[in-house]
Order: structure tokens, then C-alpha cells, then sequence
């Protein structure tokens, strides 16, 4: 058994509970990982909170992870025992029910073609934070057909994927200018991850800026309002359901490893970086006090979970997960500590 955190009925955070946890085996398809460093999400919470996909209890909660490779499936081929790794293993366009084992546990499974090796240069940590979110920014600009030298308006640049769509607009679509929003404390945080122009929600209204943009991409689901900033036909990207605006467009994510891989010499080489909210990384023992803080709204960057439990490894970790496999254990027996 391992340690994870579950729950067994939907509700606020109190649902949570830390217990042991059977260990999974890898499918052909899938690697075991020891999970190093996982990041919380908005969907995490809203899923605990009420059924918006179907799965069945327990449910151990969690996307983004960052470890290292215990086992793996005989059709495994990228990936070989002792690599570092990191990506988002709930399938969100999968078209079947998510993962009941989620992130937070010491051993997870996960589609060999869902993760990348991690970039030597940054920490478990580091990489733990970026997939839903990177993923997710990327998706806004494909679906708004962003091309390079055109301008954009980011609203929420201080969230978990606000932090990353500023840069890559500026670093990787190559936008001629890059606003973003945010409040007071935040201003200079957001000019240093390469915004030309941070606008302070706090003292400016929409209606005040004068200047329209090629792209407005909403984070925040404030596309009722923020429309104002687009150029006329311009597209505009809210990536919360449903947008508030009826003529913004939804935008989620597309799950997978290959488009981590191509944003490695931007993470690599410092143009990319990962932004760790600055109450974090929390302790494996404090998952409830990061969800509390994660569900204020007031994060800057990513909620990170880290110091995962290793007491159990290599030892115990099924025998069979260090060759080629072909049976899942499915997590129904579980006890509470």
C-alpha cells in the first residue's frame, strides 16, 4: 500500500482524507511513476466539489505531476526506468472517465504519450507546475489562430496560466505587444515576466484604455466586461465554462507530452519559467491548506504540493511494474490514517 489523499463522497475540502492507497500496476501503455512534486488545479476542487465528469470512489485528486519512472509496459519505448518525467495525466480529451488515481499519491500511472522528461535545469518543483497550465495557455492562442506580431490582452496575468500565456505570447508566439491585468502588489511581477504594459484592475477600468488588441485571452472569466479591449472582429478566448460573453470563444486544453517536448529550449534556456505561488511548495501533510489557499482566487502561479512520502520505495513497488505488464490494479480496498 501507499499513502495518497482520497475522497469518498463530493463536498469542500473536509472530504479529504490521507490513507493507504493500493499501488497500481502499468497497462502495456503506461509507465509507474513515483511522483515527486504535484501542482493543484481549479478542476481538482471543482470536481471534489460536485460530479462535472463521471468516476468512481475514491477519488485521489490531481492532474500535473513531476517524478521518476519505477516501472513501465511492454509497449513502452520512450521512456526507460530512473528518467525524470513530468506531465498532466488526466486525458481531458480522452472521451472516458478520468483517472480515479490522480496526482496526489506516491505512485501514479500514466500514458507514456501524456509526459516528457523533465528539463535537467529546473526542479521537480518547477516542471510539477507547468502542465494543465501551459497546456491550457497554448490552446487559447491555437484556437484563436494568434499569428506572430499581432497584439495581445491578457487578462488575469497572475494566475497559474495567466504567468504563462504573458510569456509565451512574448517568447514563443512572438506577440508585438503583450498587456496583461492584475492588482496592485502584482504590477512589477507581471512587467518582469515580459508584459509591456500591466494594467491595474484595481485603478483602471476597461472602459478607460483607449487602445484595442488583435487577441483578447480571458483567464479569469470576465469576457462580459473585457471585451471592450478587442479590436473589432478580433477574437476573444475565455477558457471558463460557460464563457460570459457569448461571443467569446471556449477554449480547454489538448492533453500530451509532445507539446511539453517543444517547449523545452524555451524552459531550458530561462525564456520560460515556472512560477511557483510564494506560500508553496506545500508539504505532502498539507493538501488541505493548500486547497483552502488555491480556492481563495489570490494565487500567484501555481500551488505546489511537494516532500511526497518515500518510505515504501523500492521495496514494496509490485515486481511485476519493472517489466513489461499487462494488469491494473484497481484502488477499491483503501484504509484512513
Amino acid at each position: 500500500m501507499q499513502k495518497a489523499w482520497f475522497y469518498e463522497e463530493y463536498g469542500p475540502k473536509e472530504v479529504l482524507k490521507l490513507g493507504d492507497f493500493p499501488i497500481p500496476n502499468p497497462l502495456h501503455n503506461q509507465l509507474l511513476v513515483h511522483v515527486r512534486a504535484a501542482a493543484l488545479n481549479p478542476i481538482d476542487f471543482k470536481r471534489r466539489q460536485r460530479p462535472i465528469s463521471p468516476s468512481d470512489f475514491p477519488v485521489v485528486p490531481g492532474c500535473d505531476m513531476a517524478g521518476v519512472v519505477l516501472g513501465k509496459g511492454s509497449s513502452v519505448t520512450k521512456f526507460d526506468i530512473g528518467d525524470e518525467v513530468y506531465g498532466n495525466i488526466q486525458d481531458f480529451n480522452a472521451g472516458e472517465n478520468l483517472k480515479q488515481l490522480g496526482t496526489l499519491a506516491e505512485l501514479i500511472v500514466v500514458e507514456e504519450s501524456l509526459i516528457a522528461r523533465k528539463p535537467k535545469n529546473i526542479s521537480f518543483e518547477e516542471a510539477a507546475s507547468l502542465p494543465l497550465a501551459v497546456q491550457t495557455a497554448i490552446e487559447g492562442f491555437i484556437t484563436a489562430g494568434f499569428k506572430e506580431g499581432q497584439s495581445v490582452f491578457v487578462v488575469g496575468g497572475a494566475g497559474g496560466v495567466g504567468t504563462l500565456v504573458v510569456q509565451l505570447a512574448k517568447h514563443f508566439y512572438g506577440a508585438s505587444h503583450v498587456v496583461a491585468t492584475t492588482s496592485t502588489p502584482k504590477v512589477e511581477f507581471i512587467k518582469k515576466l515580459g508584459a509591456d504594459e500591466v494594467v491595474d484592475y484595481t485603478k483602471t477600468r476597461y472602459e478607460d484604455i483607449d487602445e484595442k488588441y488583435d487577441f483578447v485571452y480571458d483567464t479569469i472569466g470576465d469576457t462580459k466586461n473585457s471585451f471592450l479591449v478587442a479590436k473589432d472582429d478580433a477574437p476573444i478566448v475565455d477558457i471558463t465554462w460557460p464563457p460570459s460573453n457569448p461571443g467569446a470563444v471556449y477554449s480547454s486544453l489538448t492533453v500530451s507530452g509532445e507539446n511539453l517536448e517543444k517547449l523545452r529550449p524555451y524552459l531550458e534556456s530561462g525564456k520560460l519559467k515556472a512560477v511557483i505561488d510564494p506560500t508553496g511548495p506545500y508539504n505532502f501533510g498539507d493538501v488541505i491548506e493548500a486547497f483552502r489557499y488555491l480556492e481563495t482566487g489570490r494565487a500567484r502561479g501555481k500551488v505546489v504540493i511537494s516532500s511526497f512520502n518515500s518510505q515504501h520505495l523500492p521495496s514494496s513497488i509490485p515486481s511485476e511494474s519493472k517489466n513489461n505488464v499487462t494488469s491494473e490494479l484497481v484502488p477499491k480496498q483503501i484504509s484512513v490514517s
